[in-house]
């Protein structure tokens, strides 16, 4: 007997030795990771786990430990240095600081879509367009129309005018993979442009007194920015000493400092850097290279890790700044600030909303009826228009039936309508009031959206 077959044997009943569990293991994590990875580039995964934070807000809100939910996110932080200090919250962190980053992604989508994209000329943007511009005015005239004359609920008109572009899109995989692609790019663009609107209605209606010192460092924010690009700087880590000095020059202006996501996101360069030599042949010949070194036997680790790091930067050059940095704040804004925002902010507590009164009932109801009929019929109707009066035509694979569909889905309000709530109203009851219509709104238009896609399922392919 080959004496290596016995030792490779173990005895019956008897565990494997630590070396032989090792590749299994090694082999059960790589595939885990591996399946992980995957999720989180599935845009319906992304929606399922603001869902799943939305409700688990909900439910530590109204649970026996509700006063732990308000207490967590109201926690009071501050960072101190010598003589400065500076205080807030939890709750700021998220909203304020989190945010940016979100918003800055945000920016960065508009850029590219502006460059090369749905957006790129008035003939492809025109009918997103107008569906984006009566997907704000009809919810806005039918909350301002539900909510009278109250000056404080008025100030809540521009709630329902927004779209949750990863909860839309995410409703709209979960339809299969049938959906015609001009109904994706349609909808895509449409909440694009209503994100768009909604920076410019934070801007000019939420923000407060602006202080002219404000703007001063915020524009030397934008030079700094400016000058960083003309140096032909590339590491984005490096940005965020400009983009922190926007930022803050923003908070002194009265202005909500997430704005300056959005500036920075604009700014970002839609080329690729200029170099003597293409950034493949760059990184082919740095990994030739390493290669060589490796196969030699006498790699030199110094020399090496030098190979390697010309590969990772001519990587890195191969696509734009605008292209290449959404891919990888991506995951980061989808599974971990949007779910963290969703937990610090949809924790409505029930007890406490008093849908007697006539102020918080009539802003819940405004929210709702805005988000669920008004949304689809803005968009339907300036959509039939535009295309009846000859100003713009449907998409080849674009039929009246997917228009609908997305004018429901568009109605899902969540991430942006409830940060736009947080603006306009202080008073505790109004704002739960509202992120109560909101989540409801949210939630039935998700339901009809996906109900109509389901049974007009053949029907949206023309």
């Amino acid at each position: 007997m080959d004496p290596q077959t016995s030792v490779q044997a173990p005895a019956h009943g008897l565990p494997s030795s630590p070396q032989s569990q090792a590749p299994t293991l090694q082999f059960a994590t790589e595939k885990a990771v591996a399946s992980l990875r995957h999720l989180m580039h599935i845009e319906s995964f992304a929606g399922i786990t603001l869902m799943l934070m939305a409700a688990a807000a909900l439910l530590w809100a109204n649970s026996p430990w509700a006063d732990t939910y308000f207490a967590t996110w109201h926690a009071p932080l501050a960072l101190t240095l010598g003589p400065w200090s500076w205080s807030t919250d939890l709750h700021f962190i998220v909203n304020d600081v989190l945010m940016t980053v979100f918003f800055l992604v945000v920016g960065m989508e508009i850029r590219r879509e502006l460059h090369n994209g749905a957006l790129a000329s008035l003939r492809q943007a025109s009918l997103p367009l107008i569906a984006a511009l009566g997907g704000v005015v009809m919810p806005a005239l039918i909350y301002m129309t539900l909510a009278g004359n109250d000056k404080a609920l008025l100030n809540g008109w521009a709630i329902p005018t927004a779209t949750d572009i990863a909860f839309a899109v995410g409703v709209l995989a979960l339809l299969g993979r049938n959906i015609p692609g001009a109904l994706r790019i349609f909808l895509l663009a449409l909440a694009i442009i209503d994100d768009i609107m909604a920076v410019l209605i934070i801007a000019l209606f939420y923000s407060g007194g602006l202080q002219a010192m404000g703007f001063v460092i915020a524009g030397a924010g934008v030079l700094l920015v400016l000058l960083f690009n003309r140096m032909g700087i590339a590491a984005a880590p490096l940005y965020v000493l400009p983009g922190a000095v926007l930022w803050f020059g923003l908070l002194k202006t009265g202005a909500h400092p997430t704005l300056a996501g959005v500036v920075l996101g604009l700014m970002t360069p839609v080329f690729v850097r200029s170099t003597s030599q293409s950034p493949l042949m760059t990184a082919q010949a740095a990994l030739r290279k390493a290669g060589d070194q490796i196969s030699s036997g006498r790699a030199d680790p110094h020399h090496l890790l030098q190979e390697l790091r010309a590969a990772q930067t001519a990587q890195r050059d191969l696509l734009p700044p605008a292209q290449r940095l959404p891919m990888l704040l991506h995951p980061w804004v989808a599974f971990v600030i949007m779910p963290i925002f969703a937990l610090a902010n949809a924790g409505v507590q029930f007890s406490g909303i008093d849908l007697q009164a006539t102020g918080p009932q009539t802003t819940a109801l405004a929210v709702l009826i805005a988000l669920v009929i008004g949304k689809p019929l803005g968009v339907f109707i300036s959509t039939w228009v535009a295309v009846k009066s000859g100003l713009c035509k449907l998409p080849q694979d674009l039929n009246w039936h997917g228009v609908l569909l997305a004018g429901l889905l568009a109605g899902i309000g969540f991430t942006m309508a409830i940060f736009v709530a947080g603006l306009a109203f202080k008073d505790a009851a109004l704002l739960g009031a509202a992120k109560l219509g909101i989540l409801s709104g949210s939630a039935i238009a998700a339901l009809l959206g996906l109900g109509y896609g389901f049974a007009r399922r053949k029907r949206l392919q023309n």
